[in-house]
């Protein structure tokens, strides 16, 4: 019978559909395991080979759980807001719903002819009203809480307010604000009901301020860090620059230490953990205060105060070596200090400075650039004048945005000094202020530490800080690079903030009243005064009276107020879906406490490494919080954490002449000046020819293109090995695949292309060799057009093959090396064909055991083996290691020391009956042609050596 896997797989998947095979129960006595791939975003180019690769890897492995006899939830949803589609609905008017809802479409059919054992009742869509609302509530949440140090746990704000009504403030520790002023519990109770409110602002986990943003014109939105690439916006390549503005941000600072604690608890690849350590970066020293010294402090002294300097160091012992300082160039004090005659070049430094990313300025270690602002700090224990520099190597959202340069123990404040001829001074004075100096030769960088044992290094740190603590000059500290997370978005397609203004100040619509639902507006780009697309809206304002949505001509600042009109990040939703998963559709929690403490997190979540410092670190901080307000009974998400490596593409490039629409072929170039362009992978065969027709129809400005041939007419693309990506061309669609080889293929090949974590190039030539297994295994399993598979006992052999082939896929399972295993499979099928098994008690575990992988397959070798339920319901085949035990030996006869046949032999026959056995066979009689050998030698369990 041939193998038609296009109907086979049909007939799967449409059973699976229908009953529902992959439906998990938040009741089973079963043990409970929770399978999770990051969920996608829906693109409109779909699926190509290279996006499966996690979710085949996932779905073997909640698969291959199900066999073991757990109750598995593996589920799937979609990140349905975010900016490409918002894009797309302004290049073209369509609704970004309309087109969300056609690419969720055409995802789910690529998805489900893959043959996923996804349980689609739990499907989620983060930009379904039914589902943004429960982010909103947490949002809420995050706005009603507080981060207690002292008890190192989020608490209430109504528990903060009892405080300071009752004792104040200044016993307070708590994450919050820098410039809160302390209160007695009398001056609290005075406050009017909005200057409290502005109060526990500075101190909510989210919460409103003035941020530095990467504010990207063209887009009309702020872009985070990750979504920017070489300067320019990664959507649409457009500039980025840094402004000033006022947006909702998440305190995730203050959960800085539990979360770099809290990857000591799980099972992460130790790159991405210190990837999120390097992120989060501890560090331990002191806070300095600068005054500011002479012209300058006159210059903006108010009533006897001026601002100080403050500056974070982890070397306060190298206090003796400040020779100038470097602020960033957004730092608040910039244009309060600069000196009247420097205006004008600070200013171009500042506007120039403003069109580079914090990443480009953070990487960027060979340019050296900074202006002078004619400005002065005074040195907290010399007195002495300390110039001030403006550089953009100095970041405002890192630290507090200032750095006291230290030239003789920091390499790079070394480099802004010569490069601007600032003095050098090689010399450190421990903390007794003695005259004891250490000289560096010229050009190194030296301190305190390289002479000092650790003990006394410390000591000097020690004896440093006190000194400062003394003076009223700075404290100790431990600082976090860890900044507090933007959270506001301008754009439309978004989930919107649940909230509205009264006099300037947010409050929060009531939870009973949630969702609020995105409105409809007529233009997706910002309004033509600056504000974000929600400005667009009619109807966006809200009655508190009868707590709905109205008209924006009913704002009476009495009942009705204006909404929010930014929107949240795509991590908003993101960060908390694998709860929802649990308890998809509960109209009344966001999560059951059932539910929940059914499935209590995610055992094993694979996804890109990229997500390292985003989405992985937001959703640790969310799972806390809410583990702090007692909504879960877990503080980490994810307790195994894969990183799946990417399929790479083969890309195909034409070579133009430089200024001329004329190609050569590939091995025409040689010194030839052309520009590579990308061809679609579609029109070149295996053999890297061009279909030049195909080419020219593509594009317009190819249509009257010359091609330069090689010998036969023939015109040969470069190749070379990229990221697969549409915009290369290079793109293969898996629907392709499925139906000239089939879903099963696909799967094994994906697998079998090398290590799950690392990349790997796909080559469509190398599919027809797993192909070819398959159509062996089918073949297993039948002769000629009839299925037959024996009652008979299996031979040693066949059981042998079985049950080492079950003992290396098992492993190669549990340590999701999943290539060997499609290597495993192949040795086995083709040791069966040699031995012609066809015993069920081979064939019917081996269906069990390739079910994981190729699914569609083993269930139509299930069915046909005469069982009547899925083969997912079937028990795993139990590996026996005395079907590997041997217990004969195939010992070579060799006469004079030349082999010349092998006996199978018993391994417990003694030397005396195997020298007998031997002797006896007609094929050593004949080697001996009649003559008596001069001796038998016999090793046990090796050889035979008859000596003549």
């Amino acid at each position: 019978m041939s193998y038609h896997f296009n109907k086979i797989e049909e007939k799967w998947q449409k059973y699976w559909a229908e009953n529902q095979t992959f439906k998990a129960s938040n009741e089973s006595d079963k043990p409970k395991y929770y399978v999770l791939d990051m969920f996608p975003y829906p693109s409109g180019a779909g699926l190509h080979v290279g996006h499966p690769l996690g979710y085949i890897a996932s779905d073997i492995y909640a698969r291959y759980k199900r066999h073991k006899g757990f109750n598995v939830l593996h589920p799937q949803g979609y990140d349905s807001f975010g900016l490409p589609a918002e894009q797309y609905a302004i290049q073209t008017g369509q609704h970004p719903a309309v087109t969300t809802e056609n690419n969720i479409k055409r995802y789910r059919e690529q998805l489900d002819k893959i043959g996923f054992s996804f349980d689609w009742s739990r499907e989620v869509r983060t930009s379904e009203p039914d589902y943004y609302k429960w982010t909103q509530w947490i949002f809420i949440q995050l706005f009603n809480s507080w981060y207690d140090e002292e008890g190192d746990k989020a608490r209430s704000i109504s528990e903060l307010e009892e405080i300071f009504a009752s004792e104040g403030n200044t016993r307070v520790l708590a994450a919050c604000d820098d410039d809160i002023k302390d209160f007695s519990a009398d001056e609290w109770i005075r406050f009017s009901e909005d200057e409290k409110e502005e109060i526990l602002l500075k101190y909510r986990l989210t919460y409103l301020a003035e941020a530095e943003v990467n504010w990207c014109p063209q887009l009309g939105t702020v872009l985070a860090n990750d979504e920017i690439v070489n300067g320019v916006s990664e959507r649409g390549g457009y500039p980025v620059i840094r402004k000033k503005m006022t947006q909702w941000s998440m305190r995730i600072s203050a959960f800085a230490e539990r979360l770099l604690q809290g990857l000591d608890s799980i099972d992460w690849t130790e790159s991405l953990k210190e990837s999120q350590r390097n992120w989060i970066g501890k560090s331990v020293g002191a806070m300095v205060h600068f005054n500011l010294y002479g012209d300058t402090l006159k210059q903006v002294e108010n009533n006897g105060e001026a601002p100080k300097i403050s500056v974070f160091t982890t070397r306060p012992d190298t206090i003796f070596g400040v020779t100038f300082m470097t602020l960033a160039p957004e730092h608040e004090l910039v244009q309060k200090i600069t000196a009247p005659e420097r205006k004008e070049e600070v200013e171009a430094y500042i506007q120039a400075t403003a069109k580079r990313s914090e990443r480009e300025r953070m990487a960027d270690v060979k340019t050296i650039s900074g202006v002078f602002t004619g400005a002065y700090a005074e040195h907290p224990f010399t007195k002495e004048p300390v110039p001030i520099w403006i550089g953009d190597y100095v970041l405002a959202g890192y630290g507090t945005g200032a750095v006291m340069a230290v030239p003789c123990g920091d390499q790079r404040d070394y480099d802004f000094a010569k490069h601007f001829e600032l003095p050098i001074t090689n010399i450190f004075k421990d903390v007794d202020i003695s005259e004891e100096a250490y000289a560096g030769k010229e050009g190194t960088v030296i301190a305190n530490s390289d002479f000092l044992s650790d003990l006394e290094y410390k000591e000097a740190l020690n004896k440093v800080i006190l000194e400062l603590e003394k003076t009223g000059q700075g404290y100790g500290k431990t600082n976090y690079r860890l900044r507090d997370a933007v959270f506001s978005r301008q754009r439309y397609w978004g989930e919107p903030f649940p909230v509205y203004y009264v006099n300037g100040l947010p409050k929060m619509i009531d939870i009973e009243h949630l969702p609020l639902r995105l409105p409809e507006v007529e233009k997706y780009l910002p309004t033509e005064t600056g504000e974000p697309p929600l400005g667009n809206a009619t109807n966006w304002a809200w009655d508190t009276s009868n707590n709905k949505v109205v008209s924006n001509s009913e704002i009476d600042n009495k009942t009705v107020f204006p909404l929010e009109l930014n929107t949240m990040p795509g991590w908003a939703g993101s960060s908390w879906y694998l709860f929802r998963y649990m308890d998809a559709g509960n109209p009344d929690e966001f999560v059951s406490k059932e539910a929940q403490e059914y499935w209590n997190n995610v055992d094993l979540y694979i996804g890109g490494s990229e997500h390292a410092t985003g989405h992985l670190l937001y959703s640790r901080f969310w799972t806390k919080f809410l583990h702090d307000m007692g909504y879960l009974n877990v503080d980490e998400p994810f307790k195994k954490l894969i990183n799946q490596g990417m399929i790479l593409g083969t890309s195909a490039f034409v070579y133009r002449l430089e200024g001329e629409n004329v190609f050569l072929s590939k091995n025409l170039v040689k010194d030839n000046d052309v520009q590579p362009i990308h061809a679609d992978v579609s029109f070149v065969n295996s053999s890297d020819e061009l279909d030049v027709e195909a080419f020219k129809k593509w594009r317009p400005e190819f249509e009257d293109a010359k091609f330069l041939t090689e010998d036969g007419g023939k015109y040969v693309v470069g190749r070379e090995v990229e990221k697969m990506s549409k915009s290369k061309y290079n793109v293969v669609n898996p629907d392709d695949i499925c139906e000239n080889y089939g879903a099963d293929t696909l799967r094994l090949y994906e697998m079998f292309l090398g290590p799950l974590d690392q990349a790997k190039p796909w080559n469509t030539a190398g599919i027809t060799g797993v192909h070819n297994f398959l159509r062996k295994l089918w073949k297993l399993y039948h002769e000629g057009e009839e299925f037959l598979v024996s009652e008979d006992k299996a031979s040693a052999d066949s059981l042998k093959t079985l049950h080492k082939t079950i003992k290396k896929v098992t492993e190669d399972i549990e340590d999701f090396s999943f290539n060997t295993s499609v290597s495993t499979f192949m040795i086995c099928v083709n040791e069966l064909s040699a031995q012609k098994c066809n015993s069920r008690e081979v064939l019917e575990p081996l269906a069990v055991l390739i079910a994981p992988y190729a699914p569609h397959i083993a269930e139509e070798l299930w069915a046909k083996l005469g069982n009547k339920e899925s083969v997912t319901t079937a028990q795993y085949p139990v590996y026996e290691e005395k079907y590997l035990v041997e217990s004969t030996k195939n010992y070579p006869i060799s006469f004079n020391g030349k082999m010349r046949f092998t006996m199978e032999l018993p391994l417990d026959m003694g030397k005396e009956e195997i020298e007998k056995t031997v002797m006896a066979d007609e094929r050593t009689q004949k080697q001996l042609y009649g003559r008596t050998p001069k001796k038998v030698i016999v090793v046990p369990g090796k050889i035979v050596n008859i000596v003549g």
